[in-house]
């Protein structure tokens, strides 16, 4: 407590002489190192989750080509592209007010 006490009454002399002090002190250098690098893991790993969205969105818009292209072949063979994805029925669309059987 008197350690204190003396860097608590030698700073106050400092600032009377118009002495600034050089340097933060060792508790506050370790805080600001601590923040500073937190942020800057945390902005890292923000940035390696950006990159996975970006890899993810590119795999969604490669699955809708595909579906796309499975469309047009059933559409082509089946001349509609209307499937029940849980059954595989062909929903056939209905001519003339009947529907095919």
């Amino acid at each position: 407590m008197a350690d204190s006490k003396v860097k608590s009454t030698s700073k106050k002399i400092k600032q009377l002489k118009g002495i600034k002090p050089e340097k933060i002190t060792a508790e506050q250098l370790e805080k600001v190192q601590s923040a500073v690098n937190n942020i800057n893991r945390t902005q890292l790993e923000i940035g390696s989750m950006e990159v996975r969205k970006h890899e993810l969105m590119h795999g969604i818009a490669t699955h809708r080509d595909a579906l796309t292209l499975l469309q047009k072949e059933f559409e082509k063979e089946y001349g509609t592209f209307d499937v029940d994805i849980q059954t595989g029925t062909i929903n056939y669309q209905e001519e003339n007010g009947q529907a095919n059987s």
